[in-house]
């Protein structure tokens, strides 16, 4: 059954008496526990008489006295004879005896009770004859079955609810395994629409086809054509394609039902693939209805790819999908939208024409998308006026719309918590720097010699950077640690990349290459410092041989597998080329990376006064912009930049670094095989 995202969820569990299921059963107990308290005090009122309690002597004598006004002889259902009691009410009187008026006049009465008696049969007969005496043959056997059957039914009550009602509850909370957990979006509750989706145009218009058909479905049927059964939103993660999904919702006038593919998987066998029957069943007595499955990957891997070869309760649940998507009891009506960013791992008969009909690609975001969704977040984020989007738009290519949620959050946190009024550039490009790289870390304890050959370091990035055609223009470089690096050289695409070239590749593992030989040469030894270098030149030269067929010994051939490993289905897989081909690969990424090594080695020893200004302007300013060390390549100058405020230090351990905070800006995204090309890092 499905449950609603909103006032409908609750309304669904009301019985009709109105009171939703744990507040009608606080009631429940509270009636129950007041009535026997309510029966237990009226039973004592009704068999306990009220009034002065008088001894039989007492009684007579105020009945010889004519101050009896009325009573009753109360006799034992179950004896015969003289009666056990007398109640009534007898005239009040004063010291002088005279009977007291009340205020209306009336003579004043007391109740009285006579709790025992032991009448002669003669003075039975005198209180009788009085006609203010009368008698009373009370047949309580009729109202003692009452109270008995009473207790027993409160007992049996109060059994029910302490053993039987919670058996039953868990019986039929097991019975509700099967029930699918889908979630009713209210059209009152979501306010997304396409206007809160950037940067993604293409797929909205694709989406958008599903809403137009939903309101007007003649306008495709009256040409022969028919609405996708269902659709695969497939993209990086933090792309957007949840909210794609929730705009859909926003825009339809139909019901939207939402669920993720964890949602089918439960400990108990078969729980799944009732679930899918449960859902689309619901759905059914909805169309027309969208249902949206999230990371769909979860419940669609393709089957047969197990170790234990055994019945795979996943593998039922796809079954159950693929049947009730398209086999034979289905019906138009029903779209499915599913996103996932493991598209590779999913069934191939979940992704054909017929059940995912269109498949969408949400890719990350171009410069211009960028901006518009930075636009989209800054709606509640108060920014400077002077704040100019596009900038920090060309300065994040690869950022996601998550990451530029982030973004935008962490400037106004950072703002915040510097005390400024409203979120200006500064802390637009600190907070880039902080989302990819980490936070600055300036209160990090770092000796002479460290800082030396971090600066020398950095310095042999920047001046091979410089010197090279095919680079990326040098933003920054600075040795202020950030993140697990203890300097960084960062550069800036001119615009987004879409590719690499060969010559772009060569030079990049160049520039890679020249921190550790500008580190050998002012220490006369090696660290560890380059691993990192290391490991991304590594990457791209591999890549260039065995994905990108760069190299001509090899030739245009793969030999690479699948980045993703699937266990069970790859891991009996077999090397599809030769050991002598697998040398010879190793060769040629040992060839690469050795004639970028020489390369960079001859740069910069041919400018090693230049690499020098670099280092020691970087152990003097800690950060140098992009202007100034191309100045001191090319114009054997430097200037320096202007001095900054002085604040307290930081205190505790000596501070690494002193208080110019030059926000740097982002790197080249991240392309298959190349691993991430920036920042070179100490």
């Amino acid at each position: 059954m499905f449950d609603e995202d909103d006032k409908k969820k609750d309304d669904k569990k009301k019985p009709p008496g109105g009171f939703n299921v744990p507040t009608f059963t606080w009631v429940a107990w509270i009636v129950i526990i007041g009535s026997i308290a309510a029966l237990m005090f009226v039973r004592q009122h009704m068999t306990t008489p009220t009034g002065m309690t008088l001894g039989e002597a007492v009684f007579l004598q105020k009945f010889d006295s004519n101050l009896i006004a009325q009573a009753t002889l109360v006799y034992n259902p179950s004896m015969t004879g003289s009666p056990n009691s007398v109640v009534g009410q007898f005239y009040q009187t004063d010291k002088d005896g005279a009977i007291v008026k009340s205020t209306n006049g009336l003579p004043a009465t007391t109740d009285f009770v006579v709790p025992a008696l032991d009448l002669t049969p003669t003075m039975k007969d005198k209180l009788l004859t009085s006609n203010k005496i009368s008698e009373s043959f009370p047949n309580a056997m009729l109202s003692e079955i009452g109270y008995q059957l009473l207790f027993f039914v409160g007992i049996g009550v109060l059994f029910w609810f302490l053993f039987m009602r919670p058996l039953k509850m868990a019986g039929k909370g097991a019975l509700n395994f099967g029930r699918s957990k889908a979630r009713l979006l209210a059209k009152d509750r979501n306010k997304t629409t396409f206007k809160d989706v950037a940067g993604v145009e293409e797929a909205i218009e694709e989406v958008s086809e599903l809403v137009d058909f939903l309101k007007d479905p003649k306008k495709f049927q009256k040409l022969g054509g028919r609405i996708p059964k269902g659709v695969l939103m497939v993209g990086a993660p933090g792309t957007g394609k949840t909210l794609l999904a929730k705009a859909i919702a926003g825009e339809a006038d139909a019901s939207f039902f939402s669920i993720s593919g964890s949602d089918f998987v439960e400990m108990f066998v078969g729980v799944g693939a009732s679930r899918v029957r449960d859902m689309f069943e619901q759905a059914r007595k909805n169309v027309p209805c969208l249902i949206f499955i999230d990371e769909i990957d979860a419940v669609g891997r393709s089957r047969g790819v197990g170790l234990g070869g055994g019945n795979d309760e996943r593998e039922q649940t796809l079954n159950a999908l693929l049947v009730e998507m398209d086999g034979f009891d289905t019906q138009e009506g029903i779209i499915i939208i599913a996103a996932t960013n493991r598209a590779d791992v999913l069934d191939p008969a979940l992704l054909r024409p017929g059940r995912f009909d269109r498949r969408i690609t949400v890719n990350l975001p171009d410069v211009r998308g960028r901006e518009a969704i930075l636009k989209v977040h800054a709606r509640n984020v108060k920014l400077d006026p002077a704040v100019d989007l596009s900038v920090t738009a060309r300065g994040t290519p690869g950022y996601s719309g998550a990451e530029l949620a982030n973004l935008l959050n962490e400037a106004a946190l950072l703002a915040a918590r510097t005390g400024k009024k409203s979120v200006g550039q500064p802390e637009l490009e600190e907070a880039r720097d902080k989302v990819r790289w980490g936070r600055e870390r300036r209160s990090m304890a770092m000796t002479d010699e460290n800082k030396k050959l971090t600066a020398w370091h950095e310095a042999g990035h920047a001046l091979v950077n410089v010197m090279l055609d095919h680079t990326h223009p040098l933003h920054k470089v600075t040795i202020i640690p950030r993140g697990p690096s203890l300097g960084s050289t960062m550069s800036l695409p001119k615009e987004d990349i879409l590719n690499y070239r060969k010559k772009e590749l060569l030079d990049t593992i160049t520039m890679t290459m020249a921190g550790r030989i500008a580190e050998e040469i002012v220490s006369g030894d090696i660290s560890t410092g380059a691993g990192g270098d290391i490991h991304q030149a590594t990457n791209m030269a591999r890549a260039m041989v065995c994905q990108y067929g760069m190299s001509e010994k090899i030739g245009m051939v793969q030999y690479v597998e699948d980045d993703e490993f699937f266990l069970g289905r790859d891991m009996m897989r077999r090397k599809t080329y030769s050991e002598a081909t697998a040398q010879e690969i190793d060769a040629e990424v040992h060839g690469i990376i050795n004639s970028c090594y020489q390369r960079a080695r001859e740069i910069i020893f041919a400018n090693r006064d230049k690499l020098e200004m670099i280092a020691n302007a970087l152990l003097e300013y800690e950060t140098l912009d992009g202007a100034q060390v191309e100045e001191i390549v090319k114009l054997g100058t430097f200037t320096p930049p202007p001095p900054t405020p002085k604040v307290d230090p930081p205190s505790g351990a000596q501070a690494a670094t002193a208080l110019p905070e030059v926000p740097p800006k982002a790197v080249p995204p991240k392309l298959p095989g190349l691993g991430n090309p920036a920042p070179a890092a100490a």
